[in-house]
């Protein structure tokens, strides 16, 4: 049967930076789907925001290994098992090349590489307690079109950390497969978010051209890969990167 190819209802997600921007996006489209979605955030206000939509919001600060290993505590104090792990959470920074410091590579490769990695692996014995061949986890990295192609920013450690997470979703789901854990990547491009928010301000217009669809992503484009990557419609894809972005990196 195919009427519950893209059904998303009773798994258990966990979406880390799920307060704001695509984490949101992701998170509250799996929750309207049926899914119970737990999230990470450091904002009370966005956290109490999410907990009076139906979210299990959890405070949390990912960028320190011991961060994210406490974090799997909580989730593991919440839920005997893990469906669906969504590392999202992540930093940028940019500044000119003469200028850019090295605080600026130490904060971004923690939380976009060490941190994705780090909560994978403590919470492997949640994502492989009721896996199956038939029925595998998922763990979805955020990558970033930044990965994939350069950037007009001076982004360095961005750029290079997103390239690194495709490369560890690579890894990760050769190792995890005889697990049955799937590892992806999703790519996206420019999305409404507060990382993209001074680019759009200044850029919005450039930016949504430099599309050879014309126009920014919106919620359903990120919900749709999410929700095909959770689903049985995606049980037998693992170690792909998809980029979500109007075709940006791939066309131009």
């Amino acid at each position: 049967m195919t009427s519950d190819l893209f059904d998303v209802s009773g798994k258990t997600v966990l979406v880390t930076g799920g307060t704001s921007g695509i984490g949101a996006m992701i998170a509250h489209g799996l929750h309207d789907r049926g899914a119970r979605v737990l999230i990470t955030g450091r904002n009370d206000d966005a956290l109490a925001e999410a907990r009076a939509a139906g979210l299990t919001a959890l405070q949390a600060n990912l960028s320190t290994p011991e961060g994210a290993r406490t974090l799997a505590q909580q989730v593991a104090s919440e839920t005997d098992t893990l469906d669906v792990l969504v590392n999202n959470a992540g930093a940028t920074w940019g500044a000119p090349l003469e200028e850019f410091p090295d605080s600026a590579w130490d904060r971004v490769l923690k939380l976009n590489v060490q941190t994705p990695f780090v909560l994978t692996q403590t919470l492997l014995p949640l994502l492989t307690g009721t896996a199956t061949a038939e029925n595998p986890s998922r763990v979805i990295m955020i990558g970033s079109v930044d990965g994939i192609r350069v950037p007009r920013t001076a982004s360095y450690s961005y750029s290079s950390s997103k390239a690194a997470v495709h490369q560890l979703t690579r890894h990760l789901a050769r190792d995890l497969g005889p697990r049955h854990v799937t590892v992806n990547a999703i790519a996206p491009g420019p999305f409404e978010s507060k990382m993209m928010a001074p680019i759009l301000a200044e850029l919005g217009e450039e930016v949504a051209a430099a599309s050879p669809l014309g126009r920014i992503g919106r919620a359903d484009d990120m919900i749709g890969t999410v929700v095909y990557l959770a689903s049985r419609a995606g049980c037998y894809l693992t170690g792909t990167v998809i980029p979500v972005d109007g075709g940006i990196a791939t066309t131009l």
